[in-house]
């Protein structure tokens, strides 16, 4: 059973930076390929980045590319989320991710809490 501890987020003024970390468990992380999303109150859960076994990372999030970076450390079975220049609109509950090979994204976690404001 795979499970997710989200952390690293909280309140930060317009243009600031945040670093959310993901440990992952039940598993090996070099197994599956990682990903990002967030998710705002009456709307659908948003693709962000994700990185594939091979560390290629893909933006699904137009809005994010230049601001934010995924990585990953298999040896810490932790993912992370280095998240720059931040928007208010970047407010959201953020889950991290992981995709067996050929299958969807489909474990979730509690997710963690980004707030940017002023």
């Amino acid at each position: 059973q795979l499970q997710f501890v989200e952390s690293g987020g909280g309140l930060v003024q317009p243009g600031g930076s945040l670093r959310l970390s993901c440990v992952v468990s039940g598993d090996t992380l070099n197994y599956y390929a990682v990903g990002w999303f967030r998710q705002v109150p009456g709307k659908q859960r948003e693709g962000i980045l994700c990185m594939s076994r091979a560390h290629n990372s893909a933006y699904y999030a137009e809005s994010v590319k230049g601001r934010f970076t995924i990585s990953r450390d298999n040896a810490k079975n932790t993912v992370y989320l280095q998240m720059n220049s931040l928007k208010p609109e970047d407010t959201a509950t953020y889950y991290c991710s992981v995709a067996p090979p050929g299958e969807a994204y489909h474990y979730w976690g509690q997710g963690t809490q980004v707030t940017v404001s002023s």
